[in-house]
């Protein structure tokens, strides 16, 4: 796996091999959608697995990312590339995703990017979105970005998010929610 665009484009990624990373067409479709809202924004990478889209992020212009994930292997991966990219600007915590949106909510975390790519089929997808939508760790203009499996419904509203963008990949779907 490599980084497809920015200022780190073409380096290669280590990655778990017990995890399904973020593809290269799927962050590749993930950074068309965002543009330049990505330069300079905070984002906050859950169920964080390869850290592939937060790192993504960081080659865009991101100002810093927030890696969770609760498996301490792929925080060290995660951490190993970051190392090697001297990137400066990026928090790690190892926790269940559902619990850290309390916990950074707590501290006064507000993220423009929230990006999530829990497992497939656990229902995570919905929960997280519910959980997300009643913190307030988005900012005003924030962006919800949510993969998840193609049976797997998201309602159109969640709160105060509202769906506004979805994309098909074959069994993956991208949804796009902002406030």
């Amino acid at each position: 796996m490599q980084i497809i665009s920015g200022i780190f484009r073409g380096r290669k990624l280590r990655f778990p091999k017990d995890i399904r990373p973020t593809q290269n067409k799927i962050r590749k479709a993930i950074f068309d959608c965002l543009g330049n809202f990505v330069r300079k924004s905070a984002v906050l990478e859950l169920f964080a697995g390869s850290g592939a889209v937060g790192i993504e992020a960081l080659s865009c212009g991101a100002r810093e990312v927030t890696f969770v994930d609760n498996q301490a292997g792929c925080l060290r991966l995660i951490e190993s590339n970051l190392r090697a990219l001297n990137v400066p600007s990026y928090a790690l915590h190892k926790k269940d995703s559902l619990k850290a949106i309390d916990f950074l909510s707590i501290r006064g975390l507000r993220f423009d990017i929230i990006f999530l790519d829990p497992p497939y089929r656990q229902d995570l997808a919905k929960k997280s979105l519910l959980k997300i939508s009643g913190c307030d760790i988005v900012t005003p203009s924030g962006i919800v970005v949510l993969e998840h499996h193609r049976k797997e419904e998201l309602p159109e509203r969640e709160g105060s998010l509202m769906l506004f963008k979805q994309k098909r990949y074959g069994e993956k779907v991208l949804s796009f929610y902002r406030r």
